[in-house]
C-alpha cells in the first residue's frame, strides 16, 4: 500500500489531500504511477502527465520519474499554477 499525498494546486483539481494506493504486483515506477493516476480522467491526466511544474517526492525525497515504488511507500506530488 502507498501513502499518496497531494498539495499545491493538485489539492483543488483533484480534490484530494491524501489517499492510500495499493501498489500493483509488478515493479512500478513514479512513471507507472502517474500514468496509472492519469487513468481516472482528463484532469489527472493533466495535473500529473507532463506537467512542468509537478514535483514528487518519495519518503521525503525529491525522485525522478524512474525511481522504483516499494510497498509502505510515501508519495506526494506538488504543483502549483505557474502566471
Amino acid at each position: 500500500m502507498l501513502r499518496i499525498l497531494y498539495f499545491g494546486h493538485l489539492v483543488d483539481a483533484l480534490d484530494s489531500v491524501a489517499e492510500d494506493f495499493e501498489l500493483p504486483q509488478t515493479q512500478t515506477s513514479v512513471a507507472d504511477l502517474c500514468a496509472i493516476l492519469a487513468e481516472r480522467g482528463a484532469v489527472w491526466h493533466e495535473a500529473l502527465v507532463g506537467n512542468k511544474s509537478l514535483k514528487i517526492t518519495v519518503n521525503k525525497q525529491f525522485v525522478d520519474a524512474d525511481s522504483l515504488l516499494k510497498d509502505g511507500d510515501e508519495v506526494a506530488f506538488v504543483a502549483f499554477m505557474v502566471g
